[in-house]
């Protein structure tokens, strides 16, 4: 097997990140969107960001726990202070939504690109070690990438915007994988303090978005118990992919 090269960590990224958008490919069944359509799609997301965080806070640690927790608290103080500053999103108007749907958007927009800076940069690391580590890491990213990308789309296609409108803005969201995963590759000893702020920044931000937006929203169409169900459910899936992965 050859040395890893810029070129083959900027594909093999880019792969990564066109991954995300076949997430959106289940609403294309969607025919129309109800309450309770749009309270279960909030709980499944819940529940798929949720396993996420676990995820990676649980890599975080094995790099560093205090840069990990402090990162956390970064993406903690990031996500409210967008959310104060932006307040009700009067004026927005993102992917055919507008008003609070848009402010919605563009949080869990802001939320998945700073997580999928984190993975650009795990990809690059991972090559930095080598091209079998760097190759199993971009497949199991790629994979993952998958249900973060419907966590997207089940957020932004009932509030308005098209499956495929969805679908690339969720592979927008990825795109700091490539651009991040070759400077990373490029100087690992330099990045590598770095990636467990990245991951707990991503973490932060993500809870945040789960508890103080997704599940409220949830609880509106549907009873407390079967939030709790689909949550449970859509958690275990993610992280039994993550253990079939690793």
């Amino acid at each position: 097997m050859s040395d890893p090269t810029v070129t083959l960590v900027f594909v093999a990224a880019l792969i990564t990140a066109l991954a995300t958008g076949l997430g959106a490919l289940p609403l294309l069944a969607m025919k129309s969107v109800t309450a309770r359509m749009l309270s279960l799609g909030n709980a499944v997301a819940a529940g798929l960001m949720l396993a996420a965080c676990f995820s990676l806070i649980v890599e975080g640690f094995e790099f560093s726990a205090p840069r990990t927790l402090a990162g956390l608290l970064a993406g903690l103080a990031g996500i409210w202070l967008a959310k104060r500053l932006f307040q009700n999103g009067e004026g927005l108007a993102v992917a055919g939504a507008s008003g609070a749907d848009a402010m919605k958007i563009l949080l869990i927009m802001g939320v998945m690109t700073v997580h999928s800076a984190a993975e650009g940069i795990g990809v690059g690391v991972a090559y930095g070690g080598g091209r079998e580590l760097g190759d199993f890491i971009t497949i199991a990213i790629a994979l993952h990438n998958v249900p973060e990308g419907l966590a997207i789309a089940l957020v932004m296609v009932p509030r308005g915007a098209g499956v495929g409108k969805a679908a690339l803005w969720s592979i927008a969201s990825s795109l700091p994988q490539p651009l991040l995963a070759v400077p990373a590759f490029l100087f690992v000893l330099t990045f590598t303090p770095w990636l467990p702020v990245g991951l707990g920044l991503a973490a932060g931000a993500m809870l945040w978005m789960i508890f103080s937006e997704l599940l409220p929203e949830a609880s509106e169409g549907v009873e407390h118990s079967t939030i709790g169900l689909v949550v449970t459910l859509a958690f275990t899936a993610m992280l039994g992919v993550t253990l079939l992965l690793g």
